[in-house]
């Protein structure tokens, strides 16, 4: 009995010293200090999404040309684009065709269908001017003039503001992707100087459409496709074939890099 007394008092005592330091420490809750979080943000390819990516235009983007049947760059850039983080899948949709000029673009553009296409997309993708240039020298093979082209070239100017002002008016957000031109008449000769300026002036007022717009990126191709040495071209010496439509996808991955309006991580 009197040992149970003795380890009674031991005990209590030790509850006693463990329970002191903790009553002298004791604080309101107003009188501890304030702890500051700074704000969480959740990046915006923590989660991944869908991906609805347009393609409009000619038959470059069409694809015509790819013997691989792969869909041409288009075809190829929404397939790696599957690969990009904050990617889950991508709804590709591709209303380009073969041999369609800025005019006859204007004039899908008013198709209720595209309209709802171009609404949907995240990202529009396209290229247009080839055929344009196409007509002059179809119209004019016995005797072309410089002059031709110029003439041609300012009423590609009105159109293709006119065209980003349409998609503007339907999708202000999604960036737009749109490739220059290139000189197909360089593989029959590398004399015709005359050519290679037509195509950097009209690649010039691209590009500088693109450049007000603000939310566009401009992928230049004119040099993946000068000359035939590296054998880009498909046999009917005008459209690329597979290992051009390679080549001109990565020359889009490469742009789109380093395009600002662009928010994916291009892996």
């Amino acid at each position: 009995m009197r040992r149970m007394l003795v380890l009674g008092l031991v005990f209590s005592l030790f509850l006693a010293g463990c329970q002191a330091p903790f009553s002298k420490k004791e604080t309101t809750l107003a009188e501890r200090e304030a702890v500051a979080f700074n704000p969480f943000v959740v990046p915006e390819t923590f989660i991944p999404k869908r991906v609805n990516v347009l393609g409009l235009g000619d038959s470059l983007t069409q694809g015509v040309g790819d013997e691989r049947k792969e869909g041409g760059y288009f075809g190829r850039l929404t397939s790696d684009m599957e690969q990009w983080k904050g990617v889950m899948e991508v709804d590709a949709v591709n209303l380009a065709k073969r041999g369609r000029r800025s005019d006859q673009f204007l004039k899908q553009l008013q198709d209720e269908e595209v309209q709802e296409a171009v609404i949907q997309a995240d990202y529009i993708v396209f290229t247009i001017g080839g055929n344009d240039i196409m007509k002059v020298v179809k119209g004019n093979f016995m005797q072309m003039k410089m002059s031709d082209f110029y003439k041609a070239l300012g009423k590609f100017e009105t159109r293709i503001e006119e065209l980003f002002e349409i998609i503007r008016l339907y999708n202000p957000d999604a960036p737009i992707i749109v490739a220059g031109l290139y000189n197909p008449f360089s593989v029959v000769t590398d004399e015709v100087q005359e050519f290679e300026d037509i195509i950097a002036d009209w690649n010039r007022s691209i590009e500088e459409q693109v450049e007000q717009d603000g939310m566009a990126c401009f992928v230049p191709v004119k040099d993946l496709f000068n000359s035939n040495e590296n054998l880009v071209y498909h046999t009917d010496f005008f459209h690329p074939n597979s290992k051009g439509y390679d080549l001109m996808e990565k020359r889009f991955v490469r742009e789109i890099k380093g395009c600002s309006a662009v928010d994916l991580e291009v892996e």
